[in-house]
């Protein structure tokens, strides 16, 4: 006969070899002694060759029923030692991010490797959030987040500052923006964030510049300001690190140079539970990451 006997006979043949009795394995089993002198007579038809030798009222182990019988145990105790790593892990609790979508996609997610190397042991959830949503209390341990404006007071007390936030202003290479005076360009739209639309009020009190626009056009996600950039429908303001590859790659153009946001990036901590020890690591590695593109 080919392929493995059956799980149980297995376990029958080492807890008999093991125990030294039928009636012994039985027990410990949770068997009857009938059940598992069944076990082992199929055991023995499959193997086709003698497991045990009858001595009076017992049962003596062949070398070969030894030697299997070992086996079984070191298989046992391998696959024992893997389910409770494999329960273990998928039960542990994970370090619990929330972010903004574009963020995720284009930034941390893309970076999370380096974390993972010098943290293996550490298990990440995000959570997607939109701008709108951010200030309701959330089960996660931490939110990133670079404005935090519509958080209540106590919230943003509690901020932690994990980074520079740079913002460019940007646009298609053919579409067309002009400089009026020195400190003034002039576009047909302007792009609004639902959320975030203060941040034009920034960039223009941080950079001394402003852009007139004819109109605008808003979108509740970041994502969907870079894709109407993109598209051509006007200029938009984002976070630098954000646009790096449109950039890079000539399909987006800075209008001009990037400004420095001073609050910059933070983490607002759960507002209940405090920061665990992973928590704490993964807010120094993204400090550290943030500042390694500054």
């Amino acid at each position: 006969m080919s392929g493995l006997p059956p799980v149980a006979a297995l376990r029958a043949l080492e807890a008999v070899v093991r125990i030294g009795s039928v009636g012994g394995a039985a027990s410990a089993l949770g068997r009857t002694h009938g059940a598992v002198s069944k076990h082992l007579r199929s055991l023995q038809d499959h193997a086709a060759i003698p497991l045990f030798i009858k001595k009076g009222t017992g049962l003596t182990p062949t070398a070969a029923a030894l030697e299997l019988a070992q086996a079984v145990r070191k298989s046992m105790d391998e696959l024992a030692t893997a389910y409770e790593r494999i329960i273990g892990e998928a039960r542990a609790p994970a370090l619990h991010i929330a972010c903004s979508a574009t963020f995720a996609m284009r930034w941390l997610v893309p970076h999370m490797a380096r974390f993972a190397n010098r943290h293996p042991g550490v298990r990440l959830r995000l959570s997607m959030t939109a701008a709108g949503d951010r200030h309701d209390e959330r089960d996660a341990d931490f939110v990133i987040l670079w404005d935090r404006s519509t958080y209540p007071p106590a919230d943003q007390d509690r901020a932690i500052r994990v980074g520079d936030a740079r913002f460019v202003v940007v646009a298609r290479p053919d579409y067309p923006v002009v400089r009026e005076t020195e400190n003034a360009l002039h576009a047909q739209c302007r792009i609004d964030h639902d959320f975030t639309a203060r941040a034009w009020e920034e960039w223009s009190h941080h950079s001394g510049l402003y852009l007139a626009a004819e109109k605008t056009a808003s979108f509740p996600h970041t994502h969907l300001c870079i894709e109407a950039a993109l598209a051509g429908i006007g200029v938009a303001l984002m976070e630098e690190r954000l646009v790096a590859g449109e950039l890079h790659a000539g399909r987006l153009v800075a209008l001009a140079p990037p400004v420095d946001f001073p609050q910059g990036f933070a983490v607002i901590p759960h507002r209940t539970r405090p920061l665990s020890a992973d928590a704490t690591a993964f807010i120094a590695w993204l400090e550290e990451a943030l500042a390694d593109e500054a």
